[in-house]
């Protein structure tokens, strides 16, 4: 069972996510919730240029992502985030994963996303000045970017970091995409997100 077999794994992951709170007391994220998400172009994996300002007028969610962490291959397995693609990529919401993790490249994303089949594109960002300007502290940490270009989201993707949750689990990306699409506010703008910590070149 994964659960078993990534207790170890998970722990190690726990640990490491102490890092990257000691690389956020570093390094100032340019990144605010409330104000204009960090405009950035980076290149998906088909080499494609990707650019922020040219989805404004759709509300992006960015995933960051790290295919070597236990908590993303345990969303991954679960299809955590296919699932909320599939949700509302007829919603004018568009799901982008980036991964800030150091010695990565766009041929290693795309292996993985031909694996996955996903339907969403992996950004690459291994030189890691993207996730610095958010502030991503962990894989995987969750941001949403409104129509009018303006964080409104960041945090977890839910409140099960072990996975082992059987009440009051609550995916708070997907409750943030329904208020955004529904014209209300977001009720948690920020919540704490978990992880392993991203892993940056410096």
């Amino acid at each position: 069972m994964w659960k078993a077999a990534a207790a170890v794994a998970i722990t190690a992951a726990l640990a490491a996510s102490f890092v990257a709170r000691a690389w956020a007391d570093h390094h100032e994220a340019q990144a605010k919730v409330g104000a204009p998400a960090p405009d950035f172009t980076l290149k998906d994996q088909d080499g494609k240029d990707v650019k922020l300002a040219d989805l404004k007028g759709k509300v992006v969610v960015l995933e960051w992502f790290n295919d070597g962490c236990p908590f993303v291959v345990r969303h991954y397995e679960s299809k955590t985030f296919s699932t909320l693609h599939d949700k509302y990529k007829d919603k004018d919401v568009v799901h982008l994963a980036i991964n800030s993790t150091s010695g990565t490249n766009a041929e290693h994303n795309k292996k993985f996303a031909e694996a996955q089949a996903l339907g969403y594109q992996i950004l690459d960002d291994s030189g890691g000045q993207v996730g610095k300007s958010y502030g991503a502290k962990t894989t995987p940490h969750m941001f949403i970017i409104d129509k009018e270009g303006k964080l409104v989201y960041a945090g977890g993707i839910d409140n099960d970091p072990n996975g082992d949750k059987t009440d009051g689990k609550v995916n708070y990306v997907e409750k943030a995409l329904e208020e955004i699409l529904a014209g209300e506010s977001v009720s948690e703008p920020e919540t704490k997100p978990y992880g392993c910590g991203v892993k940056y070149a410096s």
